[in-house]
């Protein structure tokens, strides 16, 4: 979902978490998104965070009611982190089974992870693996064993539920398809993914077009989100809220809420690239011929806008992102962006409600809020107890040039300034691997700003022989031990 405000092209994540200590600016693309409630011994994340102290948010007087308590109990708070597994963790066997990937050189890193003062391990599971022959045949064998493992090193999880795939993004280590049987079924009907105006699918996600028809083996693409949820709830009951401390409820391309607008490995787009309205496949345009219908200018539902650029364009110079008669400004750029962001944020909304009622049991009287930059995606995981994570906490605005128009930093306080006016909970991350000292000290400054809420936990991407490295782990455990310290 693009923006033009202000100048950057970060993404923002949401996920849904688990807290166990309380309870016992040009363009802007929208990421993971995260359902957060909380548990009876943890707190519930949705791959988009908030505590609202011991009270159920019944209106935003409430919510507003309890803040001065949250941001001054906040300041006390440490940051624990938590090391996303290698990219490459797993493989799978000549018979088809999946399979942990160097199990004792991974057994020596979390030991060594965990004596230097890591919180927990982040682990995303993949829908690609689980259900990956066949419909409703799950099999949580190889997250069992990791999870012991994890368990039995005396670390916590953070699991990311992941319904994408990460074949493109992976650069051929290790990467994860969508289910076999939901490939097959894309093999003869190409439009259950995302299309640009020139016919490209990617089969990274299913389009959010068949969110709510019928196509995969009689189930919607919701149910079968809903059912994969339910499964692992069911079987992982008993570490919820010990173990597993956070859950990330991925809703797109990466995990993240957003369209696959940026393609990643086939060489249609490149940074710093505007990228594509993806919203070709035919049930979206179904929709938009609906909507258009409903605003009686069918014409408008015949296609996207055809003077946005191409994959590699700037925002400068692309009449519809510019002033205008034929620009965002003008009747149809409006109707198509609040059609086009507006069935996003209805996706999310339809997962997180059903992610919620999943994890409902795990609920006291308690329930975190959401945080986002953009207020119709906050109203929605508001409702369902959402928070937010920033993948550029690593990050500053001189490290790329000033023509590509991108600001971490002016995201970065755009979204703090927006959490003093909402009960919201930041959770972060870094974009790049950094091991040097300039790059943490600037996430730490970031994790522990003083004007603003500490954020809730941060997310190291990711373990990998680098971080091993004596001169790269000689920065990284003072990093750890000073995240882990009271501000």
């Amino acid at each position: 979902m693009a923006c033009k405000c202000g100048g950057c092209y970060y993404t923002l994540n949401a996920k849904v978490s688990f807290d166990r200590d309380s309870m016992k600016n040009r363009n802007f693309l929208l990421r993971n998104v995260s359902v957060i409630r909380m548990f009876t011994n943890g707190f519930f994340r949705s791959k988009w965070r908030s505590v609202a102290g011991n009270r159920r948010i019944i209106s935003m007087d409430a919510r507003e009611k309890s803040r001065s308590t949250i941001l001054e109990s906040s300041k006390d708070k440490r940051v624990p982190i938590f090391v996303m597994m290698p990219v490459d963790a797993f493989s799978f066997d000549a018979s088809g089974r999946p399979r942990i990937r160097k199990i004792k050189a991974l057994t020596v890193s979390l030991k060594a992870l965990k004596l230097a003062g890591v919180h927990g391990i982040g682990v995303e599971v993949w829908w690609g693996i689980v259900e990956r022959s066949s419909p409703f045949d799950y099999s949580w064998s190889l997250y069992e064993e990791l999870f012991k493992l994890i368990s039995d090193s005396g670390l916590k999880l953070h699991v990311a539920l992941s319904f994408h795939s990460n074949i493109h993004s992976s650069n051929g280590k290790g990467g994860v398809s969508l289910p076999l049987w939901i490939l097959e079924i894309g093999d003869v009907n190409k439009d259950i993914y995302y299309r640009d105006q020139h016919g490209f699918s990617n089969n990274d996600y299913l389009t959010l077009g068949v969110d709510q028809v019928p196509l995969l083996s009689g189930r919607t693409a919701l149910q079968c989100y809903e059912d994969f949820m339910v499964s692992f709830v069911d079987k992982f009951e008993s570490y919820i809220g010990s173990v597993i401390e956070e859950i990330s409820i991925g809703l797109g391309p990466s995990g993240e809420l957003r369209y696959p607008a940026h393609p990643f490995g086939d060489g249609r787009w490149k940074f710093p690239g505007i990228g594509e309205f993806q919203c070709y496949d035919k049930y979206m345009m179904k929709d938009l011929k609906m909507a258009a219908c409903r605003e009686r200018k069918p014409q408008w539902g015949d296609r996207g806008p055809q003077n946005a650029g191409c994959y590699n364009s700037l925002p400068s110079g692309v009449p519809f992102f510019e002033e205008g008669q034929e620009s965002f400004l003008s009747d149809y750029g409006r109707f198509f962006l609040e059609w086009y962001s507006g069935r996003l944020i209805c996706h999310a909304d339809a997962i997180l409600a059903k992610a919620a009622k999943i994890l409902n049991k795990y609920q006291e009287n308690e329930q975190t809020s959401v945080m986002d930059g953009y207020d119709p995606v906050v109203s929605v995981f508001s409702r369902h107890g959402a928070a937010l994570h920033i993948p550029c906490l690593d990050m500053m605005d001189s490290e790329t040039p000033p023509t590509y128009l991108c600001s971490p930093e002016g995201l970065l306080k755009q979204i703090q300034s927006v959490s003093k006016k909402r009960i919201i909970k930041l959770i972060g991350r870094n974009t790049t691997e950094r091991h040097d000292k300039s790059g943490l000290r600037r996430i730490h400054s970031n994790c522990y700003n003083r004007q603003t809420e500490v954020v809730r936990s941060f997310t190291y991407f990711r373990m990998n022989d680098g971080i091993f490295r004596v001169e790269n782990w000689n920065n990284f455990v003072p990093f750890v031990r000073l995240m882990s310290r009271d501000l």
